[in-house]
């Protein structure tokens, strides 16, 4: 039941908002949660080193691989990209473009 609530309101942030983004601790539910509720979208985790260096050293080319939006996990592993995708986002304003994971 609470998953299901819980993805009910993903899914009205993303109808409103560009990027919609969870924080919260490791290991709680929330690549899950954002797998399942957006199946359709590409997934890339930064935990993978090799992902996160290949989105370091290009982040421009990384992001187009989601032409039409994706899931980033562990967001907080490469900061440097939210600049980028603010600037993607400010010239396309679709909404539910990025879905973004973070842990603290």
């Amino acid at each position: 039941m609470i998953t299901r609530d819980m993805a009910k309101e993903l899914l009205q942030c993303a109808a409103e908002y560009p990027v919609v983004t969870i924080l919260g601790p490791r290991q709680s539910g929330k690549t899950t949660l954002v797998r399942m509720t957006f199946q359709g979208k590409t997934y890339f985790s930064l935990e993978d080193p090799d992902i996160r260096l290949a989105a370091e050293a290009d982040p421009r080319g990384f992001l187009n691989q989601m032409d039409k939006g994706g899931i980033l996990d562990e967001v907080q592993r490469l900061p440097a990209l939210l600049s980028y995708i603010q600037g993607i986002v400010d010239k396309t304003g679709q909404t539910g473009q990025f879905i973004l994971t973070g842990s603290h």
